[in-house]
C-alpha cells in the first residue's frame, strides 16, 4: 500500500472512532421568567379602568424585578420579592393600602396583589353634559351622539374611595377621548369631578375646527312661481345659519338630519300646509362656506309664469313677447286639467286656453289644449330628455300647422330654445319667475 492510500485509512478509521464515541452531556439550560403578570383586587369594587390601570403598574414594577430572572431563584426569594412590589406599590396609591402580595413563579409568572380602601367609597356617578355654544337644536344632535358617555366615569370612579379621585383623572381622561373619538370626533370634551359619595362629573363640550363661516340659501320650485317663496326666506335662512359655527365634519355626518330639519321649517307653516306643498332640502355644497338649496313642489296644483322673448323676423313682431300663466290641478299623479293665459304685451292681446294633460311614461306627457278665443283645438307632447334638456311638440287642427322646439335649461330661472315650424326657424328665451 502507497504512502496516500495508507493516510486515507487513517482519516477513515479516526471519522468512524469519532462517530462511535458517545457525545458528551451538557447541563440543561435554567428556566427563565419570561413575562409577569398582574392580578388587583380589591375589598368591595373595584373600578375597572383604575383595575386596569393597577395592574399595568403592578405588572411594570414586578417586571423590573423578575423578567430575565432564574424561575428558581425567584421561588427561593418569593418573601423578598413580595415585600418589595408590597412597599413599592403602596407608597404610589391614594385611598388605597396594600393588604397582601402573593407571587406564582414560572415562565409567566403572576403577581397577585389585594388592597383594602380607604373609608368612604363614591357609591353613584351624577354626569352632567353642557356643550358650548351650539343652539338647541345641533345640541340635541351632540347629546344624542354622547348618550352612554356616563358609563365612562361610572366605570372609573363607582366604588373608588374618595381620596383616590384625583389618581384616576389621567384614566378618566383617556377613556374620555376615546369615547369622544368613537361618538362625536368632531368635538373635544373636558371634565371636572366633585369627589363625594355621590360624586358629581360636569363635562364640557367644544367644537373643533373647520366650522361654518357662511351659507348661501338657494330656494326654487317647479310647481309654484319662485317669487312666492320669498315669503318664507327670512324663515328659512334663519334655520340654515344654525349651522354657522357647526364644525363641518358634523354637518357631513349628519347631512340627512339637517335636511329634515330645515324641510320641515318650511312644510309646517300654514300656507305649505295648505297648499300640500313638500320641500326638498340637498346640501351641495359643504365646507365652511356652505350651500344649502331648497325645492318645494306641491302635489295638488301647479302655478308656472313665464316670460317669452322670441328672436325671429319682424312679420310677426307683434307676437314675439309674450307673458304665459299656467293654473293647473292634479287630478292623480299622472292627469292635470289646466287653464292656460297668454299676455302680448305689444298689443295688448290675451289668449285663454283649457288644458288636459297626462304623463304616460316617467318623463313624458301628452297634452290637449282648447283655445277659446280661437275656437280650435292644440294637440302637443313633452318629453324630458335630460335634467337640463326637454323637447316638445304641438299641432293645431284649424291651421294643421306643426311646432317643434328643443330647449335648454341654463339656469332654474332661465331657459333658451331652439324653435321651428313650417314658415321659420327662431330662439326663443324663456324665464321662470
Amino acid at each position: 500500500m502507497d504512502r496516500d492510500g495508507g493516510r486515507s485509512l487513517k482519516v477513515v478509521l479516526l471519522c468512524l472512532l469519532v462517530w462511535l464515541l458517545p457525545a458528551p452531556s451538557s447541563a440543561a439550560p435554567a428556566e427563565m421568567v419570561e413575562q409577569t403578570t398582574a392580578v388587583v383586587t380589591a375589598d368591595g369594587s373595584l373600578p375597572p379602568l383604575v383595575q386596569g390601570r393597577m395592574q399595568a403598574s403592578v405588572a411594570a414594577i414586578a417586571g423590573q424585578l423578575l423578567d430575565g430572572r432564574r424561575i428558581v431563584d425567584v421561588e427561593t426569594s418569593r418573601a423578598q420579592y413580595e415585600n418589595i412590589i408590597h412597599e413599592v406599590f403602596d407608597k404610589v396609591l391614594v385611598g388605597y393600602s396594600v393588604e397582601r402580595v402573593t407571587l406564582q413563579p414560572g415562565d409567566t409568572t403572576e403577581v397577585g396583589v389585594r388592597l383594602i380602601p380607604w373609608a368612604d367609597v363614591i357609591r353613584q356617578v351624577d354626569v352632567k353634559v353642557a356643550v358650548e355654544g351650539m343652539p338647541p337644536e345641533i345640541e340635541a344632535m351632540v347629546r344624542s351622539d354622547m348618550q352612554g358617555v356616563g358609563a365612562v366615569f361610572t366605570q372609573g370612579l363607582n366604588g373608588l374611595p374618595i381620596a383616590a379621585a384625583d389618581w384616576t383623572n389621567g384614566v378618566l381622561k383617556q377613556s374620555l377621548t376615546a369615547f369622544m373619538d368613537t361618538h362625536l370626533p368632531e368635538f373635544r370634551a373636558d371634565f371636572d369631578v366633585n369627589p363625594e359619595t355621590t360624586a358629581q362629573v360636569q363635562v364640557t363640550v367644544y367644537p373643533r375646527l373647520p366650522v361654518v363661516r357662511t351659507v348661501d340659501l338657494n330656494m326654487r320650485s317647479n310647481t309654484v312661481p319662485n317669487f312666492t317663496l320669498l315669503n318664507h326666506r327670512e324663515l328659512m335662512q334663519e334655520k340654515v345659519n344654525l349651522m354657522i359655527g357647526v364644525p363641518v365634519p358634523f354637518i357631513s355626518r349628519h347631512q340627512t338630519e339637517f335636511c329634515r330639519l330645515f324641510a320641515a321649517a318650511l312644510d309646517e307653516t300654514a300656507d305649505f300646509r295648505a297648499y300640500a306643498m313638500h320641500t326638498l332640502v340637498t346640501l351641495p355644497q359643504i365646507g365652511p362656506d356652505m350651500v344649502v338649496m331648497s325645492r318645494s313642489d306641491t302635489r295638488r296644483y301647479r302655478f308656472r309664469l313665464e316670460g317669452w322673448a322670441d328672436f325671429r323676423n319682424a312679420k310677426k313682431s307683434d307676437q314675439n313677447t309674450m307673458l304665459r300663466l299656467h293654473l293647473g290641478q292634479k287630478l292623480s299623479q299622472a292627469d292635470e286639467i289646466f287653464i292656460q293665459s297668454d299676455l302680448y304685451p305689444q298689443s295688448v292681446e290675451f289668449d285663454w286656453q283649457l288644458g288636459y294633460a297626462r304623463a304616460v311614461a316617467a318623463k313624458t306627457q301628452m297634452i290637449v289644449r282648447y283655445d277659446m278665443k280661437r275656437d280650435r283645438f292644440v294637440l302637443g307632447g313633452e318629453r324630458q330628455l335630460s335634467d337640463r334638456w326637454l323637447l316638445r311638440y304641438e299641432y293645431r287642427w284649424s291651421d294643421q300647422k306643426g311646432e317643434a322646439a328643443l330647449r335648454y335649461r341654463m339656469h332654474d330661472f332661465l331657459s333658451l330654445e331652439y324653435v321651428t315650424d313650417h314658415d321659420d326657424k327662431w330662439l326663443r328665451l324663456i324665464g321662470n319667475f
